[in-house]
C-alpha cells in the first residue's frame, strides 16, 4: 500500500464547531469558579448572599480558564475524528476545570452517585469541592480519566508518554504548566520523543500552558520570546506551534485552539501514516503546542485597585473575604453572572447545545477502559524451571542472580508473542546489572537515529534505557495504570532519586483501591541491584540502602520488600511480583557470582513462608538454641552462614539456629501487615527469649522498626549498614560497618551467654581475623583467601 498524506484539516475549523466549543468552555468556567466559592444558590437563581459562600474558600482558579479552553478544543476534535483520547493534566490544582468537564460530559455522575445532571447533582458538585468528605482541591483517583494527580509537579509528561507505548490508536494530550516546566523531571522528559515509535505506539501531544506566573513569582519559561521557545523545543526534536490567546492579542481563543489542534493532529496522522506504510520511523519530530494565555482569564479583572487577571493574584482565590466584605461579594456575583449561567443550565441540566459539544459514549474523557483504571492485559509468565540452577548441596555452586533472572525475563518477553505489554525500563544499567540476556529476546527501544556502535537497538524494542530515574518511573507508571506490565531495574543507591515519585504513586494507589469502579492494575516492581555491599569499587556515593526505609512507611496493603538470598529465590520472587496487582514491590539482588543455597522448589517454598529455619545450617537440633543467627539479604546471608560455619567448627557445643528472611514484612506483627508471621510462627523461628543476632542488608533501624510490636524486641541485635564506606574491598566494607562474619560470630558468642569449650579461643581468633584484615588488604589490595575462598561444607 502507499500512503497519501492528508491535507491539513483547516476546513474543519467551522463556525459551528468553534461556537459549540466556546459555549461549552463558558459553562465549564462558570462551574469551576462556582466550585471554589459557593455552597448554595449554585445557579444564581437569587441574589448572592453571604450565607451562600463556603466558610473555607479553597482552590486554584488561575489555571482553570486555560484548561477549559484545552478541554473544549479537544472535545471538538474527538467528536469529529472519533479518537481514543486520554488527558493528563500536570497542573492538578486545576481540578475545578477537570471536574467541571467530567460533570458536563456525564461521566462523573455515572461513577459517583449523586453527581448526575440536574439541580441536586449540580448543587452537590459545586458544594462538594474542597469540602470535608467531598472532592479534594487536586485531581485524584476518584475522578474518571485521572491517572496522574499532579499535586507534586514534574511528572506529567513522563507518565503521559507511558500511556501511549504499545497502544498505536491512542492519543494522549498532556498539559504541562509553565511552573511545572521548571522542574528537573520535566526537563528530562522532553527526551521521551526519542523512544516513541510511530508504528507500535500511539501519539503524545504536549501542551505547555504558559500563563506567566506561579504562586507568587513569574514563571521562567513564559518569559522567553516565541522565537526562543520555538528554537528550544525544535532543538529538542519537537515541532512547536505558538498559540497566543492573551486578551491583548484580540484573537478568537476557540478558533485559535481549533486551528492548533487541527494542525497538530494532521502532523500526527501524517507521521504515523507514513511510518505504518513503510516510510521512515526514526527521527520523528512530534508536534507540540505552546499556549499563551492570561492567568485567571475571564475572571475578575481588578480587586481593591490591584490587577488580578494576568498576575500571580489569580493563582488561587482571586477575591478574598467574600462573605465579610459586601464589595467583594458584589464583585464575585458580577464575575459569576458574566458567564450567564441561565443560558447554560436548565434546572441544573446543561442545555442541549452544551451537551452536544461533548463527545459521546466511550470517547468521553472520563469513559472507556483506560479512563477507569485500565483493563489489565494478561501476562504470560513461563515456568522458571529451565532457568533455575541445580543445587546438589547448599553453597557448592555459584551463579549471578540477575544474570539468571535475565534469561528468564527474556523468556517472559518471548512468551507474550505478538502482544506488546511487557517493558523493562532502566537507567542505562541493564548490561551493568547482568540483565543483558533480555536483549536476546528484544532490542533496546530507540526511535531516533543512532550510530552503528549501539548494541541491539530498534524502534520497537521493549527495553527502554535512559539516564533518568524520573523518566523511567514516569514511563512505567503510565504503562501500568493503562493495564500493561513492566519492571524497573536500578542501581540501589540511585533509586532514591524517585523517592518522592513513588510516594505520590503510593498515595494514588491507596486511594484508587478505595474507588469501587477502578480496576486493579499490575504491580510496580523495582529490582535493586549493584547493591551497596558490592559497590566498594565505586565508593561511598554508591553505597546506600535507604530506599527500603522509604518503603516501610507505605500502606501495608501496598508495600512489599523481598531480599532473596540467591539466584533461585530471585527467580521465584520475580515471578510472584510480576503476577500481582496493586502493589509496590522492592526486590534487592546482587549481580555477581554468589553461592546458591536452595534449589528452585525449596526457593518457592521459602518465598511462600517468608522466613525459614535452615536446619542444614543449624546446630540446635530439637533443643532450645543458645543463640539465633538470622539474615535478610544475599550478602548478609553469606556472612551469617559463614559465622554459623565458624561457630560449628570452633565451638561445636554451642547450639546455633540459622534463620533466613526473604519477605521483610514477615517481621512485622500481623495486626500491622498481612504478611506478618503469626505469633506462634514467629516464636517457632525466633523463640521467645533467645537472643537473636541479625545480619541485615540495610540500615539496622529498619528491622527495629518492624519488630516494634513483637515480644522482647530488644533481644534482636541487628548488624547492617552504618553509613560507613569508601573505596575499598568487599569484606573491608562489611568490617567497617560491623557486619562481617567475624562481627556476627563474636556477637553470637557474647549474646549466647555460653561458656562452651573453645568459646574464648574462638573469640580471640575472630577478633584477629577481623582486626588483621585491614593490614592484609593494604598490602595485597584484595581480601584474604579465608574470605574469598570460603565455601559452605
Amino acid at each position: 500500500m502507499t500512503w497519501t498524506p492528508p491535507v491539513e484539516a483547516q476546513g474543519t475549523t467551522t463556525a459551528t464547531g468553534v461556537d459549540a466549543a466556546r459555549l461549552q468552555r463558558r459553562a465549564a468556567n462558570y462551574l469551576a469558579a462556582a466550585m471554589i466559592y459557593l455552597r448554595d444558590n449554585v445557579d444564581l437563581a437569587e441574589p448572592l448572599r453571604p450565607e451562600h459562600i463556603k466558610p473555607r474558600v479553597l482552590g486554584h482558579w488561575g489555571t482553570c480558564p486555560g484548561l477549559n479552553l484545552i478541554c473544549a478544543g479537544l472535545h471538538r476534535v474527538i467528536r469529529r475524528d472519533g479518537r481514543r483520547t486520554l488527558l493528563v493534566t500536570g497542573p492538578g490544582h486545576g481540578a475545578p476545570a477537570i471536574l467541571a468537564n467530567l460533570w458536563l460530559e456525564g461521566t462523573l455522575g455515572e461513577v459517583t452517585p449523586g453527581y448526575g445532571h440536574g439541580r441536586e447533582g449540580m448543587a452537590e458538585l459545586i458544594r462538594s469541592f474542597s469540602w470535608p468528605g467531598g472532592f479534594p482541591s487536586h485531581l485524584n483517583p476518584w475522578l474518571p480519566g485521572v491517572l496522574h494527580e499532579g499535586g507534586e509537579l514534574g511528572y506529567a509528561l513522563a507518565t503521559a508518554a507511558g500511556t501511549v507505548l504499545d497502544d498505536p490508536d491512542l492519543l494522549t494530550v498532556c498539559v504541562i504548566g509553565d511552573g511545572e516546566a521548571e522542574t528537573g523531571p520535566t526537563a528530562g522528559s522532553w527526551l521521551t520523543n526519542r523512544f516513541l515509535d510511530p508504528v507500535t505506539s500511539g501519539a503524545l501531544l504536549p501542551i505547555v500552558h504558559l500563563n506567566g506566573y506561579k504562586i507568587a513569582n513569574p514563571s521562567l519559561l513564559a518569559g522567553l520570546t516565541d522565537s526562543e521557545l520555538s528554537s528550544t523545543f525544535r532543538g529538542l526534536g519537537w515541532r512547536p506551534q505558538v498559540v497566543d490567546v492573551r486578551q491583548e492579542r484580540g484573537v478568537d481563543p476557540d478558533a485559535s485552539m481549533a486551528r492548533a489542534f487541527d494542525h497538530a493532529l494532521a502532523i500526527i496522522d501524517d507521521v504515523q501514516g507514513r511510518a505504518r506504510h513503510g516510510g521512515p520511523r526514526l527521527g520523528t519530530h512530534w508536534p507540540l503546542i505552546l499556549l499563551r494565555s492570561d492567568k485567571g482569564w475571564t475572571g475578575v479583572d481588578r480587586v481593591d485597585g490591584q490587577q488580578v487577571v494576568g498576575t500571580w493574584r489569580a493563582h488561587q482565590v482571586p477575591i478574598g473575604d467574600v462573605a465579610e466584605d459586601p464589595d467583594h461579594l458584589a464583585l464575585l456575583e458580577g464575575w459569576l453572572r458574566s458567564y450567564r449561567p441561565e443560558e447554560l443550565f436548565e434546572d441544573g441540566i446543561p442545555v442541549a447545545a452544551v451537551r452536544e459539544a461533548m463527545p459521546d459514549g466511550d470517547l468521553r474523557l472520563g469513559a472507556g477502559d483506560l479512563a477507569r483504571g485500565g483493563v489489565r492485559r494478561p501476562l504470560v509468565l513461563p515456568d522458571p524451571a529451565p532457568q533455575g540452577v541445580d543445587v546438589a548441596a547448599p553453597g557448592r555452586v555459584d551463579a549471578s542472580a540477575t544474570h539468571t533472572l535475565g534469561r528468564w525475563l527474556g523468556e517472559v518477553v518471548r512468551a507474550q508473542g505478538d502482544q506488546r505489554h511487557f517493558r523493562v525500563v532502566c537507567p542505562d544499567e541493564l548490561a551493568s546489572n547482568r540483565l543483558d540476556p533480555i536483549l536476546d529476546a528484544t532490542p533496546r527501544g530507540l526511535a531516533w537515529p543512532v550510530d552503528g556502535e549501539v548494541d541491539r537497538s530498534a524502534p520497537d524494542g521493549m527495553v527502554m534505557e535512559v539516564l533518568s530515574e524520573h523518566l523511567c518511573q514516569g514511563w512505567l507508571q503510565g504503562y501500568l495504570l493503562t493495564g500493561r506490565h513492566g519492571l524497573f531495574p536500578c542501581y540501589e543507591a540511585f533509586v532514591s532519586i524517585v523517592d518522592s515519585m513513588v510516594n505520590q504513586y503510593a498515595k494514588f494507589l491507596k486511594v484508587a483501591k478505595e474507588v469501587p469502579w477502578r480496576e486493579p492494575v499490575p504491580s510496580l516492581t523495582y529490582l535493586l541491584t549493584s547493591e551497596g555491599w558490592r559497590q566498594e569499587h565505586n565508593g561511598y556515593s554508591h553505597q546506600g540502602p535507604g530506599f527500603l526505609d522509604a518503603m516501610l512507611d507505605k500502606k501495608a496493603s501496598l508495600a512489599r520488600i523481598y531480599l532473596p538470598p540467591d539466584a533461585n529465590t530471585l527467580l521465584a520472587t520475580m515471578r510472584h511480583c510480576l503476577a500481582g496487582t496493586d502493589r509496590i514491590n522492592v526486590v534487592v539482588a546482587g549481580k555477581h557470582q554468589a553461592p546458591l543455597w536452595l534449589d528452585l522448589a525449596a526457593a518457592q517454598d521459602h518465598l511462600a513462608a517468608g522466613a525459614s529455619h535452615w536446619a542444614w545450617a543449624s546446630t540446635d537440633g530439637d533443643a532450645v538454641p543458645d543463640v539465633i543467627l538470622a539474615a535478610a539479604g544475599d550478602v548478609p546471608t553469606v556472612e551469617a552462614l559463614a559465622a554459623a560455619w565458624l561457630l560449628r567448627r570452633d565451638v561445636p557445643d554451642l547450639r546455633v539456629r540459622a534463620v533466613n528472611v526473604i519477605d521483610l514484612f514477615v517481621l512485622q506483627h500481623p495486626d500491622h501487615h498481612s504478611h506478618g508471621l503469626s505469633e506462634e510462627r514467629f516464636e517457632e523461628l525466633f523463640g521467645a527469649t533467645t537472643e537473636v543476632v541479625f545480619a541485615f542488608h540495610g540500615y539496622p533501624t529498619a528491622v527495629h522498626q518492624l519488630l516494634h510490636h513483637r515480644p522482647a524486641p530488644s533481644r534482636f541485635h541487628v548488624h547492617g549498614y552504618q553509613e560507613e564506606g569508601t573505596t575499598t574491598t568487599p569484606f573491608a566494607l562489611l568490617v567497617a560497618n560491623g557486619a562481617s562474619r567475624y562481627d556476627l560470630a563474636l556477637d553470637a558468642l557474647d549474646r549466647s551467654g555460653s561458656r562452651a569449650a573453645g568459646a574464648d579461643a574462638a573469640a580471640v581468633r575472630y577478633r584477629e581475623g577481623r582486626d588483621g584484615h585491614d593490614a592484609y588488604i593494604r598490602e595485597h589490595g584484595i581480601d584474604p583467601p579465608e574470605v574469598t575462598e570460603w565455601r559452605w561444607t
